[in-house]
């Protein structure tokens, strides 16, 4: 492949895009971008539109997660060729829970230069503004969508100290707080959505406070990123209120809208968060709920 472009060299660029906000992109990305022969991009669609706004002239050739495995092969070739090519995703940084992987492998086991882009990241822009700790934090991206599977990764997690981050759906997020709350405990979260846009928003609080925000929604819109407080002293009252309803439960002397009440006024959670710790746990001791609370 031949190009009028100058300093033509076989360069495998991996640029950083915007996320939400089409302004948040370095000067270096944009002059990259302009001066390689060809950009891989994730939509092409939604390339044209950022290639627009800045004057991008570069040819576009999409390279999604059903082409991949075969459009890394073709793209190798044209960069063994002696050309460069910048990969991009529909936002962020490639590769992060987006398309890439194969490539920059294949890349590197033909002694191919890559050149990372930095640039926006909703992972560093969530953690610097959630008001977690941030001394260690864990990036887990999205998790299976199969229940089981999903339950499984979130146990795997439990033990870990670092604060957590997750990339979910707008439609699904309720149900996996639900699912965190009940497997990690009611702990401090905050829930970014819609990160560098014009309805950009953070929800802090326990995990239980953030699904009763979200309750009160007709629905939820937009990316969302959710960051959940690792393992400490701080949410061992976690575990103490679960073994302490376990403990009411077995012993039966009380109604269980009576149990669920004292639990959440001791310990501060929602009732909500305590009544589904109890129909988890009376599913895993086999025992019979008599009745339920409002």
């Amino acid at each position: 492949m031949k190009s009028d472009k100058k300093n033509s060299e076989s360069i495998l660029y991996i640029v950083a895009t915007p996320i939400g906000n089409i302004e948040d992109i370095t000067v270096r990305a944009i002059s990259i971008l302009k001066q390689a022969n060809l950009v891989a991009a994730e939509d092409t669609r939604r390339a044209s539109v950022l290639f627009s706004h800045y004057n991008i002239t570069t040819p576009l050739i999409s390279y999604y997660e059903q082409n991949e495995a075969k459009r890394s092969d073709l793209l190798i070739e044209k960069l063994k060729a002696g050309i460069s090519i910048a990969l991009i995703s529909d936002a962020g940084v490639p590769l992060i829970s987006d398309p890439g992987y194969r490539l920059v492998k294949k890349a590197a086991e033909n002694n191919i230069k890559i050149v990372p882009i930095p640039g926006a990241s909703a992972i560093t822009a969530s953690v610097s503004a959630a008001a977690l700790p941030t001394d260690s934090f864990f990036f887990k991206g999205f998790t299976p969508k199969k229940k089981q599977k999903r339950i499984e990764a979130i146990k795997e997690l439990k033990e870990y100290k670092a604060t957590l981050i997750f990339f979910e759906s707008p439609m699904r997020i309720k149900n996996f707080i639900k699912e965190l709350s009940e497997i990690l405990g009611d702990r401090e979260a905050v829930l970014a959505r819609e990160i560098t846009k014009t309805y950009e928003e953070f929800i802090r609080g326990k995990l239980s406070a953030i699904l009763n925000k979200l309750d009160l929604r007709n629905s939820v819109k937009g990316e969302c990123t959710l960051l959940v407080a690792g393992k400490s002293e701080e949410n061992l009252t976690d575990n103490l209120f679960s073994k302490e309803l376990e403990h009411l439960l077995l012993k039966g002397e009380n109604r269980l809208s009576e149990v669920v009440k004292n639990i959440a006024d001791k310990y501060k959670i929602s009732k909500k968060i305590v009544y589904d710790n109890a129909i988890r746990i009376k599913k895993g001791l086999n025992i019979t709920l008599e009745d339920k609370t409002d």
